[in-house]
């Protein structure tokens, strides 16, 4: 093949976009509740050891892309749309009126908004370090995201304490920490429950994020199950007011299973918001779009959320490659994991109505009728426990459509 002419590049890709055929419309789209964050559109492909691949992106334009595909809410962490020197002052409320004005323009919302307490200096020791300036600073960034969230009509608040934790060993004093970090939650609640009564709207789902590594060496709430240990520790003033907001690939990273974990927040009532993304297990977070790697995991998944009728947001937490162009992010990143997203939450309704999976998790359930004997037990039940792998098959067999006929020769 000849080289190909850099004016000619993008109608490959909207080409090849084309063949590929699966897209649904915006229409279709806007039925789902599903978020696009500030942060996933306007990546520019920078890390660690990553220098930016993409040109810089504003609120303006991710909001109307949104609105073109068909997402119809948007999320964002305060300083990425506000800079740090404007935030908590009047110069604030400004550029709030400038995104609720595209948003408006745009047919979008704002479903949530998250305090950012990890990237500023000010935060290398966490919210919660031992000096009390620092702490105090950080409750006044937790109660302006509360405030602005009202301001834009979010309905959630989600905190990634990714600092809480520390480098060395002896460092900090854990459950100081930990007091220090409820500390601040209390403050954005007591905050939060003022501010929905002055404005007659509900309070806002304050939803904690775990990660199990990075930045720190050490996190001290680590996990989703942490998480939940620590709402229910007897630290916050408004437990009733504080859930999770699992991540997918959050789960992937310590080798946990994220339908387990999403199984145990459930339980608890406490699945508020869910952050949806893909990638690798036991690796770093590489941050992929939905059901890009394991999309069998993921259909498992949607089984699960859908068999409890679970309605709050899917948010598109993941980052476009660094080898996609700016016109990639919207031509084929957002619009592809939407669409994987969507087509795997229809398999899964197909999958819960299917005759095969029905008739197999009836026949567990009902048993073999043994006897009290432990080997009639075991014997009656043999057989039966074979459906468990027939099960897995029949999944990936929706999963491909083969249930429709479709054949491979």
């Amino acid at each position: 093949m000849a080289p190909i002419a850099k004016e000619k590049q993008r109608s490959l890709i909207d080409r090849l976009v084309a063949v590929s055929g699966g897209s649904y419309s915006p229409e279709e789209r806007r039925k789902y509740y599903i978020s696009g964050p500030q942060w996933a559109g306007a990546y520019e492909g920078q890390a660690l050891f990553h220098a930016p691949t993409r040109e810089p992106v504003g609120f303006e334009e991710v909001i109307r892309n949104l609105g073109e595909l068909g997402v119809s809410c948007w999320a964002t962490h305060d300083s990425d749309v506000i800079g740090a020197d404007d935030l908590l002052t009047d110069r604030q409320w400004a550029i709030v009126a400038r995104i609720d004005k595209a948003l408006d323009d745009n047919g979008v919302r704002c479903s949530m908004v998250t305090c950012e307490t990890f990237f500023h200096p000010v935060f290398a020791a966490s919210a919660a370090a031992e000096a009390p300036e620092i702490r105090r600073y950080g409750v006044r960034r937790l109660q302006n995201t509360v405030d602005i969230g009202h301001a834009l009509g979010a309905h959630y608040a989600v905190y990634w304490p990714g600092t809480l934790g520390y480098m060395v060993q002896g460092a900090v004093e854990e459950t100081q920490m930990l007091r220090w970090f409820a500390d601040g939650l209390n403050a954005a609640c007591k905050r939060d429950i003022e501010v929905a009564r002055e404005k007659g709207r509900p309070t806002l789902k304050h939803c904690l994020e775990a990660k199990p590594f990075e930045p720190q060496a050490q996190i001290i709430l680590p996990s989703s199950d942490a998480m939940l240990a620590f709402i229910s520790s007897g630290l916050l003033d408004h437990p009733e007011m504080v859930g999770l907001n699992p991540e997918y690939l959050h789960e992937l990273m310590w080798g946990g299973a994220a339908r387990a974990v999403l199984a145990r927040a459930l339980l608890c009532k406490k699945l508020f918001h869910f952050d949806i993304n893909d990638g690798y297990p036991l690796k770093h977070d590489v941050d992929l779009g939905v059901g890009i790697v394991n999309p069998l995991d993921w259909l498992n998944v949607l089984v699960l959320l859908r068999s409890h009728g679970y309605e709050g947001p899917f948010n598109l937490d993941f980052k476009p490659p660094r080898t996609t162009s700016n016109y990639g992010v919207w031509k084929v990143s957002f619009p592809s994991a939407v669409d994987r997203f969507i087509t795997l939450w229809n398999i899964a309704g197909e999958v819960m109505e299917d005759p095969v999976m029905q008739e197999a998790a009836a026949a567990l359930k009902a048993g073999g009728g043994g006897a009290e004997d432990v080997d009639d037990i075991v014997a009656a039940n043999k057989e039966l426990l074979t459906l468990h792998e027939l099960m897995g098959h029949r999944m990936f067999q929706l999963l491909i459509g083969q249930h429709r006929g479709r054949a491979f020769g």
